[in-house]
């Protein structure tokens, strides 16, 4: 197929549903106007919609002199096609939500912003065309360093790459779609400076759904929130480096809060070295490997009123030996787990509702079928300060699992209810070998490490 005959059938397509009837458009266009007076308007500077031909330097002209003027440009429904795109200072961008669509014509990047003071994109589709990018652009938008963006209401589609990368920017991106990116992430931020994603929908992704990274330990403070999530596969393969639908890394004082995250190839929210993470009522369902995930180097981390439905691990608050440490595990609900995952299982393996080591206080919570352990306290020695408390455990391989490895520290397991543990109720742990009788019913305490009190077993 040649570039005129895939670039007709993009025009004549629907994209998913990015295209509206003609009569919605012009609705849409005139209410526009009325909303957009004092802007310039994108026809009247020589961009034409639904035409073979490339608009990039008339669109690049219209965009400086707009900035210059500081003003907004108005794009009318239609298809545009466009490439190499450098977004000036002062960018504001408005279409017709669903018509006016901008369409990647190959060679490079697509639109890129470096530096820019407000940076605005609001009811535009972005279609990558499944066009390769040149290794140096990561995105269908490209920013760096823009401290006010504002991106809403926008499609990004087609993309070979990620569907918008964000470079030291703060900002919002809010009710946006973001569907079949093949490269490492719908959406990539990376050291950002105040950043809220919000109420987007992203689905049917190669590698990643939001990653919020940074590239060394610091605070980030990102706000993640209200966004659903589905059908993130892991294409580059890895243990749990892709395929996750809320990745944070090295990102200190985010908030993941109400988000619905479906159907990811192996984590719905994976934390890694993120401190003060709060990870708040989020629906998390059939994930491929841990629902819910806070591993590594980290201190701080509250998860609380959370839904796991389906995953080999529920929850997995853990790796003390690389200093991952101080945890809430409050009121959430874990069920449905699984004990094939997505590579060989190791060390305890898979089918845990919940697994803790080091200064956690698991608390409330509720887990029900759960083939290993409904809770897992500690790996080893990697056992300290864990308070296992007023939790209700139903249908379990074992109840609870503690270490009673020497070198374990103090551990409290109390006013636990714990129904239809099949292999007993209380276990104590070599690491994954059961070397005790049930301990839920007996007066005497074998372990120094250990307090056992007021569980009731059924």
């Amino acid at each position: 197929m040649n570039r005129r005959d895939l670039i007709a059938g993009l025009m004549a397509a629907t994209a998913g549903g990015a295209l509206v009837s003609p009569a919605r458009a012009n609705l849409g266009q005139k209410a526009g106007a009325i909303g957009l007076r004092g802007s310039m308007d994108a026809s009247r500077f020589g961009i034409m919609p639904d035409t073979f031909d490339d608009q990039s330097k008339a669109f690049q002209q219209i965009l400086n002199r707009a900035s210059r003027e500081n003003k907004p440009v108005f794009l009318p429904s239609g298809n545009y096609i466009v490439s190499n795109i450098d977004l000036p200072p002062r960018t504001r961008l408005i279409g017709i939500a669903g018509a006016s669509r901008l369409i990647y014509g190959g060679g490079g990047a697509m639109f890129t912003a470096t530096g820019c003071e407000t940076l605005q994109f609001e009811d535009l589709v972005l279609d990558g065309a499944n066009r390769s990018m040149g290794d140096e652009f990561s995105a269908l938008l490209l920013a760096r360093a823009c401290p006010d963006i504002a991106i809403e209401n926008c499609v990004f589609l087609g993309s070979l790459a990620n569907g918008v990368t964000l470079d030291n920017c703060g900002g919002s991106v809010r009710d946006c779609r973001i569907s079949g990116a093949g490269g490492l992430a719908a959406l990539y931020s990376v050291n950002a400076t105040g950043l809220a994603i919000k109420d987007n929908r992203i689905f049917d992704c190669a590698n990643g759904g939001l990653l919020v990274h940074r590239w060394t330990v610091g605070d980030d403070n990102s706000i993640v929130t209200g966004n659903r999530i589905e059908r993130i596969a892991a294409k580059s393969g890895g243990t749990g480096q892709y395929g996750n639908g809320i990745n944070l890394f090295r990102t200190n004082g985010v908030i993941v809060a109400n988000n619905h995250v479906s159907d990811c190839a192996f984590s719905a929210i994976r934390t890694n070295s993120a401190s003060n993470a709060q990870i708040n009522g989020n629906t998390c369902l059939r994930s491929g490997e841990t629902g819910l995930y806070a591993e590594f180097q980290f201190e701080g981390s509250s998860i609380t009123n959370n839904i796991v439905d389906g995953a080999t691990n529920g929850i997995s608050i853990a790796n003390f030996n690389e200093g991952g440490r101080l945890a809430i595990c409050a009121n959430n609900l874990v069920r449905n787990m699984k004990t094939k995952g997505p590579y060989p299982a190791e060390n305890a393996g898979f089918g845990t509702g919940i697994y803790a080591e080091a200064d956690t206080s698991v608390t409330g919570n509720v887990v029900e079928n759960a083939p290993k352990y409904g809770i897992a306290l500690g790996w080893g020695p990697y056992l300290r300060n864990v308070v296992a408390a007023n939790n209700v455990i139903r249908q379990a391989g074992e109840g609870i699992a503690v270490s009673v490895v020497r070198g374990a520290r103090s551990t409290l397991i109390t006013g636990n209810m714990i129904d239809g543990a099949e292999r007993g109720a209380i276990v104590g742990h070599e690491w994954a070998k059961p070397v005790t009788r049930d301990l839920a019913g007996g007066k005497r305490q074998p372990f120094p490490h250990l307090q056992i009190e007021r569980n009731l077993v059924s």
